[in-house]
């Protein structure tokens, strides 16, 4: 029987074998292309509602779809930190009721179903971003440093928060607050309302943190591997709580560009919006693994729902109709981030 030679190291193979570097280079532009897939989505919508109706691409109209989509691209932003470290806050959507209506109540009269302080409109407005960055410590107290479910806790923090809304306001809707609590979407520069720059400004804040300073790094360690992230000397805890503080405070001001937008606080404002801020994420492209997504396809993910929202409300589609076409939107970005990713979502 003929001698079998073992195939030396200079024998060809059948093919390249592909390295660790090129899977991880197909796996970037995977997510990257999921990211910019938005944009010709975005387009192709745009052309549609200019043959729904003829007022769609109007100047007014697209100012609106902005000014209506500032308060919700801050929850989003928010929200979108949150889940980069692999967590949950839910109560983010009880926070744009609750802040904006903690600093109306100090600064409104008890005639107006207010405290009674009668505090400046610069103190209450303060007392709003202290009020969000309290709730955001103190959920991530309970998360961080007493282990408790993420999930839970800020879905038990939805239900508190929207139970003392309504018995603070004994469910009235507060009007009469001063100009302050409405200059976000009143007040415009080259036509569009602060409220939409001051979005486009965090987004773009939180984009560079993110891809270039090390506290963005550490957020997409800790969401990949948290224990490794600790292993490699970054303070888990502390940034994480940091991440919760910082989210509450920026569903804050959300609320308190929600009141301008609106005018009024009603005993309801925020109810239900965290279903938008999940959908505006999981589109977007951010990751409820944690560790992975930008502010750019978050920010898209945005724009697109604002978008679908607007092309409804002008073809006259009832409003019920355009949660269930948020709740198909989220699973079929879960489907395609399960096949650009390639892992199963726990």
């Amino acid at each position: 029987m003929a001698d079998i030679k073992a195939p030396s190291a200079s024998t060809p193979t059948t093919g390249p074998r592909p390295t660790a570097a090129t899977a991880s280079a197909k796996n970037v532009m995977l997510r990257r292309a999921r990211e910019l897939a938005l944009v010709p989505a975005l387009l192709l919508l745009m052309i549609l509602g200019a043959i729904v109706n003829d007022s769609f691409l109007t100047e007014r109209n697209l100012i609106s779809i902005l000014g209506a989509s500032a308060a919700l691209a801050m929850v989003v932003l928010a929200e979108s930190l949150v889940l980069i470290t692999g967590k949950f806050d839910l109560s983010l959507e009880s926070v744009v009721g609750i802040a904006p209506a903690f600093g109306a109540l100090l600064v409104l009269p008890v005639a107006q179903s207010g405290f009674g302080t009668e505090f400046p409109s610069a103190l209450a407005l303060l007392a709003v971003l202290v009020a969000g960055a309290v709730i955001g410590a103190f959920n991530g107290v309970l998360v961080v440093k007493l282990k408790l479910n993420a999930f839970i806790v800020t879905l038990a923090m939805l239900i508190v928060l929207r139970g003392l809304l309504v018995g603070a306001t004994k469910g009235k809707t507060l009007f009469g607050m001063p100009d302050a609590f409405f200059s976000l979407a009143t007040t415009t520069f080259l036509r569009i309302p602060m409220s939409v720059w001051l979005a486009a400004v965090c987004f773009g804040v939180a984009g560079v943190i993110l891809k270039y300073h090390r506290v963005g790094r550490a957020l997409y360690a800790i969401g990949g591997n948290a224990d490794a992230a600790r292993a490699a000397g970054i303070r888990v805890e502390r940034v994480m709580l940091g991440v919760f503080v910082v989210a509450g405070v920026l569903a804050s001001v959300g609320g308190i560009m929600q009141t301008g937008y609106v005018g009024a606080i009603s005993a309801n404002q925020g109810n239900n919006m965290i279903f938008t801020v999940f959908a505006a994420a999981v589109i977007g492209g951010i990751s409820l693994d944690g560790g992975k997504g930008t502010m750019f396809g978050a920010l898209t993910g945005v724009l697109l729902l604002g978008v679908v929202q607007n092309l409804l409300t002008l073809a006259q589609v009832p409003s019920f109709w355009i949660q269930a076409i948020y709740g198909g939107i989220i699973l079929l970005a879960l489907m395609i981030a399960r096949v650009t990713t390639g892992r199963a979502q726990d």
